[in-house]
């Protein structure tokens, strides 16, 4: 039988198990759970719980309106003329490459009181979901039968590439293919991007991230956690046609949210082998990774004041990921979630085999990826170190992509590397590209220091720490490359990337030339990991995709991709350490608890605050919590009402939502949100923007 025949039996299969089983969520889902796709909604659990159902032009006109802000935050249209709000911690980074010494618009705040005065970002960009389509047929229908492994692999990204470049050929959009139920899956996605994008509004960080590290991910809350930017197309405002209302009363105890935006990543579907992989391995490195890094910025912020500038958007990264992974970490760590996780695969296990033809088909996947997970505890080292400085130097990352462009752009598309496909490349140039500025002097320390670490873990015999080190120490080869290199020029990025081999090859830039060394080596690992780990775990995922199908139907959410979700909820306190936690927090706790610290930092309040105290309506909601789904990427969703009105802006979850990676339980697990009421309430009084709040509700809008 053919893979295409074979899936398609399985699609049958599964129809006949809806059938058999239901229309009931699978076991593990329990009431508000769920990162939903759009093109499954959870209808029926809606109208069983709540008495309501989204019609399908509800669905459209909340998908239209929400946006994917960059690389992994979200936000909404909230005006006809382009205004699109987010988190303050979203748009951190932009707000930080338009300041400099003398302006620092994360310390001040910013506030453009016309248009003219918005500025543009340097590297900002903007998604619309416009679009799915189900390419599954396609994807599994592309391995020729007998084929697996590697090539099996290869034949799946070929025929993925070929349906982006179709895609982006026939609408213009910019087409991803995603695997959803960890490749149970393939959908294709259809996104319209947008460019000129420009800050309107931010407050000052100390009222946005306000108790800093130390109330992260903790409630009660009373952060003003929000940025607004404004799409440009040709020049002029985008006219948007589906934006979300702003309802003036905002959320309410007791009442029915929606979230609509892109979580990152969550592993619960893992199978217990890969869980028990992050407990013992990944997360523990993940952690001791982010201490390292951390301690580095924090000894160059401690240099100046201009250094501690330079490094605060890092430091707040670090800090928010390492409060996470420990929360993750030490959710693992219960007992009780792994036991409910194993009692999970042991009853859908037990299903498959005593199916004899299901146990034939499916019943080797849990195995083989045990396998894998077992090859990645022995090579985690060499597995983790596959860049030349990572997420932490921007001058060494962009070299080598720079090399491995010029020897990717060449080849047929769907030999490339994961990155260089033509559906990538609009977006590879645009961030080669950016003008955002560099500081070298951060580079230096934190190339130093992944040089180091990578000898350290690896030793100095491997061959990727001995091309990155050719007989030098880290500080002082960090400090040569770094003062010799030119590719802080965006100019020098442009002719590198325009010429192509020929460029890379003949130039003598020191990190191109470093970069040009490790390259063939990071492809060999990155070749051998294909097939020796990735390839294998990818094809067991697949067919436990399609077993929890046949079992279940479609009535379980998939993992969290980054894609856009819909999660639902009620706004809900919650126990908290032996009392209760308020659904609600308001302006006047945000006072009491700066001056119950002494207004010390972090919990000082900008001088606007104190000076215009006493025309703060005390009462005000600020904050909210709520029962909905999220994870780490839905920073910036809009919370929603039924009528689709903006009642809300997640920022966070609270302490006990941080093992959401794996498992849910809405005893505690809460999203935090800001209140609507709060947001509209501190542009009026606090920061005299009642025009661009007009623009918001929709009282005579585009008069800005």
């Amino acid at each position: 039988m053919s893979d295409r025949s074979r899936m398609s039996r399985w699609v049958w299969l599964a129809a006949v198990a809806v059938v058999v089983c239901g229309w009931g969520a699978a076991p593990w889902v329990s009431a508000d759970e769920g990162m939903w796709t759009y093109d499954n909604p959870p209808l029926r659990l809606l109208a069983e719980q709540y008495g309501f159902q989204p019609d399908a032009a509800w669905l459209e006109h909340v998908r239209l309106a929400s946006v994917r802000v960059g690389s992994g935050g979200s936000g909404s249209f909230v005006s006809p003329d382009g205004l699109i709000l987010t988190n303050h911690h979203v748009g951190l980074g932009q707000i930080q490459k338009l300041s400099t010494r003398e302006r620092d618009l994360v310390r001040d705040g910013f506030y453009a009181r016309t248009r003219a005065e918005e500025l543009k970002c340097p590297d900002q960009e903007v998604r619309v979901l416009e679009s799915m389509e189900n390419v599954t047929a396609r994807v599994l229908g592309a391995v020729p039968a007998g084929v697996t492994g590697a090539e099996a692999m290869k034949a799946r990204r070929s025929e993925i590439a070929r349906l982006e470049k179709e895609g982006h050929a026939a609408t213009g959009l910019d087409c991803t293919v995603i695997s959803l139920y960890h490749g149970g899956e393939y959908w294709l996605y259809r996104y319209r991007k947008y460019t000129d994008v420009r800050l309107v509004f931010c407050p000052e960080q100390q009222a946005a991230f306000f108790g800093g590290d130390a109330d992260n991910f903790t409630y009660p809350r009373h952060d003003l956690d929000l940025t607004i930017f404004r799409v440009y197309d040709a020049g002029r405002p985008l006219q948007v046609k589906h934006y979300l209302k702003w309802n003036a009363a905002g959320a309410a105890a007791g009442e029915l949210v929606f979230v609509s935006g892109h979580p990152a990543r969550t592993n619960r579907l893992y199978t217990l082998a890969q869980l028990e992989l992050q407990r013992d391995v990944l997360l523990p490195r993940r952690i001791a990774t982010l201490k390292r890094t951390l301690g580095v910025l924090r000894a160059y912020a401690a240099r100046g004041p201009e250094e501690a500038r330079q490094a605060l958007g890092g430091i707040f990264g670090a800090e928010n990921s390492l409060k996470s992974s420990i929360g993750e970490y030490e959710g693992m760590l219960n007992r009780s979630l792994l036991d409910r996780k194993a009692a999970e695969e042991t009853e859908f296990r037990n299903r498959i085999d005593a199916n004899p033809e299901w146990a034939k088909a499916f019943g080797g996947a849990w195995p083989a990826i045990a396998a894998t997970t077992q090859l990645q505890r022995a090579h985690i080292a060499a597995l983790e170190f596959q860049s030349l400085g990572g997420y932490r130097s921007r001058l060494s990352s962009t070299a080598l992509t720079l090399v491995q462009y010029a020897a990717e752009i060449g080849k047929p598309d769907a030999e490339r590397l994961e990155g260089f496909h033509d559906a990538d490349l609009e977006t590879l140039r645009f961030r080669l590209l950016s003008r955002a500025p560099i500081y070298p002097a951060l580079e230096e320390v934190l190339l130093a220091d992944f040089l180091l670490q990578a000898r350290e873990e690896l030793g100095a015999a491997d061959a990727f720490v001995q091309a990155l080190l050719d007989g030098g120490e880290p500080t002082e080869v960090a400090h040569r490359l770094i003062e010799g290199t030119g590719l802080a020029d965006p100019k020098i990025r442009q002719q590198l990337l325009e010429g192509g081999a020929a460029a890379v090859d003949a130039s003598d830039d020191p990190l191109i030339v470093l970069a040009r060394r490790v390259a063939p080596i990071l492809r060999e690992r990155r070749q051998w990991q294909e097939a020796n780990i990735t390839s294998i775990e990818v094809a067991a995922s697949e067919k436990i995709g399609q077993a929890r199908f046949a079992v279940y139907g479609k009535n379980a959410y998939p993992d969290a991709t980054g894609t856009l979700r819909l999660s639902y909820g009620t706004v809900a306190g919650y126990p908290m350490n032996g009392t209760q936690a308020p659904p609600l927090t308001t302006f006047h706790g945000l006072y009491d608890r700066a001056l119950g610290f002494g207004l010390k930092p972090p919990y000082d309040l900008p001088a606007r605050f104190l000076e215009r105290k006493d025309k703060v309506q005390m009462e005000t909601p600020l904050n909210f919590v709520s029962t909905c789904d999220i994870i780490g990427g839905n920073s910036g969703s809009p919370v929603i009402n039924r009528a689709g009105e903006l009642v809300g802006l997640v920022f966070d979850g609270n302490i006990e939502s941080l093992p959401g990676r794996f498992v849910f339980d809405m005893t505690a697990n809460r999203t935090v949100s800001v209140h609507a009421a709060g947001m509209i309430h501190a542009l009026r009084v606090l920061y005299d923007a009642g025009p661009l709040a007009d623009e918001i509700e929709g009282i005579a809008a585009g008069a800005r």
